[in-house]
């Protein structure tokens, strides 16, 4: 049974991308912690305030069945996606600077942060694609813009939300991005900073991860919002990161001539299931995933 996407289709190529599929989560939670209500919004009404990496995960793995699944599959997901978003409406329970003052509204309806949950998304499968698999060409980026656009409608989001085309979505995002509106609340920036492994990148559960996805990580996030959350980033730092994008495209690009590649291609749904198999472990025995975070009570 086909999906909503052509298997063919930019932005089905770029879910499947194995590198793709296992970094732009954490990238576009780290980025989008930069916006107060988005972030504040999510973390007033989540159920996996324990279990944050089990929140990332799940979100990852219903994204990746909407765009690389069966119809009936992607329908599961949107119903299920629904129903959790019909009690997040609230105010602002924390001050998140001038543009989401405590007491700010906000709400999973609300178009305009439908969009902006899509925009860093695609902000970051379009950035790891281009530094892990190859850059892409105007045509594709315009593709994958235009998938996130109906990926973000198939979520309820009116179309007027989006921005015209990709390069309105580019001045728009990098706009903003470079503005004063970019703000950081606390839990925000404990969550961020863990995620990005500035403790020493653990999975949950103890088992430790490499050195090259902590490097991945914190190297494509641009030096603005590592500054914002304090992650240091030296020459030594930057070398590193660039000899594993280097690696990396070069892995893709000459493997692909072999033929099938199947190891750098498919859905990742089989190591996010780790992630929150560890983390649940954890919880169950009394550990804490992220102190100062996931033992808060939610209001």
């Amino acid at each position: 049974m086909p999906g909503y996407f052509a298997p063919d289709s930019m932005v089905a190529r770029a879910m499947r991308q194995r590198v793709v599929g296992l970094s732009w989560g954490q990238r576009a939670l780290v980025v989008g912690g930069l916006h107060p209500r988005l972030f504040v919004g999510t973390a007033q009404h989540t159920a996996h305030r324990a279990t944050p990496y089990t929140r990332l995960a799940l979100t990852a793995r219903l994204m990746e069945t909407v765009f690389l699944g069966t119809k009936e599959e992607a329908d599961r997901a949107l119903a299920f996606t629904a129903k959790r978003h019909v009690p997040v409406e609230g105010t602002m329970g924390v001050d998140g600077g001038p543009a989401h003052p405590a007491g700010a509204h906000y709400s999973a309806a609300d178009p305009g942060l439908m969009w902006w949950t899509a925009a860093f998304a695609l902000d970051s499968v379009e950035f790891m694609y281009d530094a892990l698999v190859r850059p892409l060409r105007p045509h594709e980026r315009e593709e994958l813009f235009d998938g996130f656009v109906t990926w973000a409608r198939l979520f309820g989001m009116p179309g007027s939300a989006a921005p015209a085309s990709y390069p309105d979505f580019r001045r728009r995002f990098d706009a903003w991005l470079f503005s004063d509106e970019p703000h950081l609340v606390d839990e925000a920036r404990l969550v961020g900073r863990n995620i990005a492994g500035t403790s020493g990148y653990h999975l949950p559960g103890g088992a430790p991860t490499s050195e090259t996805l902590r490097t991945v990580v914190q190297g494509s996030l641009p030096p603005l919002v590592r500054d914002h959350y304090g992650i240091p980033w030296s020459a030594a730092h930057e070398r590193r990161w660039l000899a594993v994008r280097t690696a990396s495209r070069l892995a893709h690009g000459r493997l692909s001539l072999l033929g099938p590649t199947p190891f750098l291609r498919g859905k990742s749904e089989s190591f996010y299931k780790v992630v929150q198999r560890g983390e649940q472990s954890l919880v169950r025995r009394g550990g804490v995933s992220i102190p100062g975070v996931s033992d808060i009570t939610p209001a």
